[in-house]
């Protein structure tokens, strides 16, 4: 794999996640790899190794986001036409970035799978080359640099966490791993709302889950791949699976403690670390990968909002005012001498579920320490307002 084409990526020793997870955690931060995720090393990986008339004709291929992006990349490294076929409700921002290095983009079927029935179409009636996302050996090859590197930065490493939707990184990070120390154990992290990997491995056959719904995209995968099936089934030691909560959670705590940002896929295998923290064994190295970046910006608003709330530093709350002049202003004064900073106010009359007389006010306040929350409950009690605390 040219080296012009793939970023080393640095392991990094987290302070902040270690003291959290009592462990030594490292950080692989495949966030900041180009195109912006672990997906370029496969897609280059398979796309170096294609014959001349392969390359003379082309590839296409099928995703809606980083697997696009690292398929359009390669190509155009290597001075090939590529299509790329992505769901109609793709991300303009991710349809952009394909765009931007030059891929032709095909906007057809409402799911992946629509999606990737007709990248085959093309591949068949076009002569083009299909890049996989997953189940093919030199795009899990690809994906296992990722492991080799982790191998030349830490010699001594107990634990590997990895994000899996298809398992195409997991198998190549596996097969590297165990290959140099079969002490090494590696754990796959799926959704809770996807566990087809987990499914599968449990039932030991390739089995699908129906449709569920996750922030973590990147690896909301109904069917995992046949041969990254295989090999998990021989070297990954367990499958485990995180909720969306703390996903938020982590992607919140990567940016404001450490300045990163992932995406909630990139984030699933340290959430799942994070929140099982007191289960884990103590002292020991543990590599978390940080599987990609690619994150929409309107999703990282909500990300730093409701992580705000879930470490008790915002409250949204509602609170039912007699409509009158200054009442208003009255609760306001008094959350002002609380000293409670107030981040927004939206003031309704008219709603159907406001009683005639009174006035709604959902309010979202900023508050310095989990403590000022108590302070303004009391506040609210001896005022006598209703009020309603909202998730």
């Amino acid at each position: 794999m040219p080296k012009s084409s793939i970023r080393k990526i640095d392991l990094i020793r987290s302070n902040t996640f270690s003291n959290i997870c009592h462990n030594q955690i490292f950080l692989k931060l495949e966030c900041y790899q180009k195109t912006g995720s672990f997906k370029v090393r496969g897609a280059v990986a398979m796309i170096e190794g294609l014959g001349r008339e392969e390359k003379r004709n082309g590839v296409v291929a099928a995703s809606a986001g980083n697997h696009a992006q690292g398929v359009a990349y390669a190509s155009a490294m290597n001075k090939m036409a590529c299509t790329i076929v992505m769901p109609k409700n793709a991300s303009p921002a991710k349809i952009a970035a394909t765009k931007s290095y030059g891929a032709q983009v095909i906007l057809e079927g409402n799911n992946y799978d629509e999606s990737s029935k007709y990248a085959l179409q093309i591949s068949e009636t076009e002569g083009k080359t299909p890049v996989p996302a997953f189940d093919h050996p030199d795009i899990i090859s690809g994906q296992g640099t990722v492991g080799l590197e982790i191998l030349e930065d830490l010699k001594q490493i107990d634990e590997i966490y990895v994000p899996v939707g298809g398992g195409g990184l997991i198998a190549g990070v596996a097969i590297a791993a165990k290959s140099f120390n079969p002490k090494i154990r590696i754990i796959g992290v799926e959704s809770v709302a996807f566990p087809s990997m987990k499914r599968s491995i449990e039932k030991n056959k390739i089995s699908n889950v129906q449709d569920g719904y996750t922030i973590a995209d990147g690896i909301s995968v109904k069917t995992p791949g046949k041969l990254p099936f295989q090999i998990i089934q021989k070297f990954v030691d367990d499958i485990v699976v995180v909720d969306d909560l703390s996903i938020v959670k982590t992607m919140f705590l990567l940016m404001e403690r450490s300045k990163i940002v992932t995406e909630p896929a990139g984030a699933a295998s340290l959430a799942y670390l994070i929140s099982n923290r007191k289960l884990l064994s103590k002292n020991k190295n543990i590599v978390s990968i940080l599987s990609g970046g690619n994150v929409d910006m309107y999703l990282l608003g909500q990300v730093v909002a409701k992580g705000l709330m879930q470490t008790g530093r915002m409250i949204k709350l509602f609170i039912e005012l007699t409509d009158k002049p200054g009442a208003l202003k009255n609760i306001v004064d008094e959350i002002t001498r609380a000293n409670v900073n107030i981040v927004e106010v939206v003031h309704d009359r008219l709603s159907s579920n406001i009683s005639a007389g009174t006035a709604g006010v959902y309010l979202s306040l900023e508050l310095e320490n989990k403590d000022q929350s108590k302070v303004l409950i009391n506040l609210f009690d001896k005022l006598k307002i209703k009020y309603k605390l909202m998730k």
